[in-house]
């Protein structure tokens, strides 16, 4: 199993000399969008028992609070989801079977090494790709990711897994996908209705070494696609709304 620090690594990568900007498409909300959101708005008003009564138990030991107001600040950790801003003018990237919207301002910092990683030459092996897709505040101290992994990396099994529940409950997944030593503000599972089916969201909000991360995981035909937002919990108060939507935005196809 691999450790969840290696999936999202929390120190900035330093700006590329000369970033290569690819090709983000910006339009409107999509069916799937307003699915997600709605979803993510009933789960947030949703208390804790109502997971566990699911089957699902809360990786916080938290009390949840009452949802929040459209137009108040961002809350303060300890919420269920805290706040989701609207995010039908961002940009929205397509990488290899997902697709994520990015943050107004924020620069593509994927390495250019990285564009042919996972591809061979003359028999090579391929080189495994770090980031599928990775972008940063114009300061580097906020970043989003995006990590692809073979599933059966993160839990040993002879199966493809098709859904993140193969890799356990909310409570068993958080051992892939919150570090040890981690202070756990929010998990929640999440189901979506795609064109042809229901695919649940695993959602995951800590502290670790100063920095605040929101995680969204999801998986689909044997792979874990894993979104993480993170900043140093000094600037979450200003901008956690902004990289917590970032990160739940993830949808795979």
């Amino acid at each position: 199993m691999a450790p969840a620090a290696a999936l999202l690594p929390l120190s900035p990568s330093p700006p590329h000399p000369n970033p290569t900007r690819r090709l983000l498409c910006r339009c409107a909300a999509s069916r799937r969008g307003l699915a997600v959101h709605t979803a993510i708005a009933i789960a947030a008003a949703t208390s804790a028992a109502a997971a566990v009564s699911a089957g699902e138990e809360p990786a916080s030991s938290t009390p949840p609070p009452p949802a929040t107001p459209a137009g108040a600040p961002p809350a303060k950790p300890g919420g269920v989801l805290g706040g989701i801003a609207n995010t039908r003018s961002w940009s929205q990237y397509y990488g290899s079977g997902f697709s994520i919207r990015v943050p107004p301002s924020f620069d593509d910092i994927l390495e250019p090494e990285d564009y042919n990683a996972g591809t061979t030459y003359y028999g090579d092996k391929a080189k495994p790709r770090a980031y599928a897709a990775r972008f940063a505040s114009p300061d580097r101290d906020e970043l989003v990711s995006v990590v692809i992994k073979p599933s059966n990396q993160l839990k040993i099994t002879f199966l493809e897994a098709k859904d993140i529940t193969d890799l356990g409950t909310l409570k068993e997944a958080s051992k892939i996908f919150v570090p040890a030593g981690a202070k756990v503000y929010s998990a929640r599972a999440i189901k979506v209705k795609d064109e042809e089916d229901v695919r649940t969201y695993y959602f995951y909000e800590f502290g670790l070494d100063k920095q605040h991360v929101a995680v969204m995981a999801t998986v689909n035909s044997g792979k874990t696609y894993i979104a993480g937002a993170t900043a140093p919990e000094t600037k979450w108060n200003a901008d956690g709304v902004k990289l917590r939507s970032a990160a739940v935005s993830l949808s795979v196809s």
